[in-house]
């Protein structure tokens, strides 16, 4: 990608990561519109998978996993964010241990400062907490209520290694009776907290 007016370089695209776009995102991103506007001819893709694949195959050529939001092109932003908007907000599945003293909390995995300043968060801020909880796992949100989380549009095929599948039955009896004790008509809103 040649340095131009309203373009960046290769070399601004990939700087140190502040808030870090994964390139896994990119690709769910490139998937995406892939599905959205597929190739009439099945070799031409849509503009928003060429500024994507751009960011993508930079990314790939330099062997790095994660760039900067504020370094990608226009149109790559503009292209990601339409994606992100289709996305679950947050990972909350409203048993927020943090209410109750945890510096982690064990319902979706973010720290107290991250359930605190979760509204103020930028869509790639987000990612980069969404990115790091799953790959750990360890929170309910991934094991025991993992069918919670997808009722509640949680990240679907993104489910930890070993927990339930969204629409699974690998839920604990213990869970089942928690979850049940919140009552039928409750359900998490996407921009809970």
């Amino acid at each position: 990608m040649a340095a131009g007016a309203g373009r960046r370089g290769r070399a601004d695209i990939l700087s140190a990561p502040v808030a870090a776009l994964h390139i896994t995102d990119l690709e769910s991103a490139i998937n995406w519109w892939r599905s959205r506007s597929p190739s009439p001819d099945g070799v031409t893709a849509c503009s928003e998978v060429r500024a994507l694949a751009e960011v993508y195959g930079t990314l790939a050529w330099q062997r790095r996993s994660a760039c900067d939001e504020g370094e990608l092109p226009d149109a790559a932003s503009r292209a990601w964010l339409a994606w992100y908007a289709t996305t679950p907000d947050s990972p909350c599945i409203a048993i927020c241990s943090t209410s109750q003293g945890d510096a982690v909390c064990k319902g979706c995995g973010r720290s107290f400062e991250e359930v605190r300043r979760w509204t103020s968060y930028s869509p790639a801020e987000k990612r980069d907490v969404w990115h790091r909880i799953t790959h750990q796992g360890t929170a309910w949100r991934f094991n025991r209520y993992a069918e919670r989380a997808a009722a509640a549009g949680g990240t679907g095929s993104s489910v930890a290694a070993g927990a339930a599948p969204p629409g699974g039955t690998a839920i604990g009896a213990d869970a089942s009776a928690a979850g049940n004790a919140r009552g039928a008509d409750e359900s998490p809103a996407r921009s809970r907290r």
